[in-house]
This record gives C-alpha cells, structure tokens and sequence, in this order.
C-alpha cells in the first residue's frame, strides 16, 4: 500500500474531477443525446419549473443531502458540497458560452465527438473526485441510503439500478409536463452513460492507484 496522499494532492484531485463532471454533464446537454439519470431528472425539473439548472440541482442535491446527513454521514465530506454547488453551475457556463455567448451551431458530427469526449470527462473526473476521498456527491450516496435502510437486503448496484430509473423516469415525466420532448433527457448517450461509465471509472481508478503507488 502506498502513502496516504497530502491533502494539498486530495484537495487537486477532488476539485480537479468536479470540475471535469461539470464538462462532461455540458458536453451531454450540447451534444442532445441524452444525459446522465440525475442530470436527466433535474434538466428535466428544471425545465418544467423554469428554472435554470444550476439552481435546480442546488435545491435537488441540498434536499437528499439532508436524508443522507441522518443515515449515511460518513458519506459527506467537503467534497460532497463543492460538487453539489459546482457541477450545475459549471455545465450552464459552459452551455452559455456555446449557445449565447459565442452563438455556435453544432452541427451532427461535432455533436456525435462529443458524446464520447463527454463519457470520458465524467468517468475521468468520477475517478478522481473518488480517489481524493473527501466525500461523495449526494446523489451518489442514495444507492448507500437504500442499502443501509434495507440492511442490505437490496445490494448497492441494486439500489443504484432503482434509483437511476426512478430518476429517469421523473426527468422524462417533468419533460412532459413542459412541454418538451423526452429526448431532452434520455437518449444514446444515457443508454452509453448507464453502461460504459461504471467500467470506465473502474479502469481509471485502476490506473490512478498504480500512477500514486509509484509515486509513494
């Protein structure tokens, strides 16, 4: 086993990885494919409050950080906050820039690119917020919450699978409700999203250990 890292070094790598998840949620939203589950239900809440997203998924993240502060505390840390306040208002800068402030046309192959450079920000940046362990985004620590409540009768990537779907379908319906399409919120890239991300931050964690052994 290696060192354990100084907290200047947690502290790059967790603000590091928030950064690229709010990227990665923006290039998702640009490339209109689709987005991830919990970007998905709050795009989609948001859309129907008219609210923007940012704000939404302050609120949304503040509400289930409040179940987990009185079941799984141990999942919250500094890092939960900074990504709870970050991601959103990272993804409508940048959605900003392009759409408003530069005013650019993406056209099919630009937006095709940007689906795969989405999924490596977020598993890349999931893999680095992980490995600083400075706790947890809150709605990651919902799979926890359902697995402590049920005392593991239903297992993390059971829990997960229900909560992503519950999500999915919320977005979908507050869509509906908006007026808007579905497509807004689910698409290919959920589908990519759902599949590749968890082996791809599973690789990335791989190689951050070996690159920090080294290191050590």
């Amino acid at each position: 086993m290696g060192q354990k890292m100084l907290l200047p070094v947690r502290t790059a790598l967790m603000i590091g990885g928030i950064v690229l998840i709010g990227i990665s949620v923006a290039l998702f939203r640009l490339a209109g494919f689709g987005v991830d589950p919990f970007t998905g239900m709050n795009l989609g809440i948001s859309t129907f409050l008219g609210w923007s997203f940012g704000n939404w998924q302050l609120l949304a993240n503040t509400l289930i950080l409040a179940v987990v502060f009185f079941t799984v505390r141990s999942c919250i840390g500094l890092g939960t906050l900074v990504n709870m306040v970050c991601v959103g208002y990272i993804a409508d800068f940048i959605c900003w820039l392009v759409q408003e402030a530069l005013t650019l046309t993406l056209g099919i192959p630009v937006r095709i690119l940007l689906l795969p450079a989405a999924l490596l920000f977020a598993s890349s940046g999931v893999a680095l917020y992980m490995k600083a362990d400075m706790g947890i985004a809150p709605y990651d620590s919902v799979a926890v919450v359902i697995e402590t409540l049920t005392r593991e009768r239903i297992p993390f990537h059971i829990a997960r699978i229900l909560s992503d779907v519950t999500v999915v379908v919320i977005g979908a319906g507050s869509c509906l409700m908006a007026g808007e399409t579905v497509w807004l919120v689910i698409g290919v890239g959920t589908v990519c999203n759902a599949f590749l991300n968890g082996p791809a931050i599973q690789q990335f964690r791989k190689w951050l250990d070996r690159i920090f052994e080294n290191d050590s």
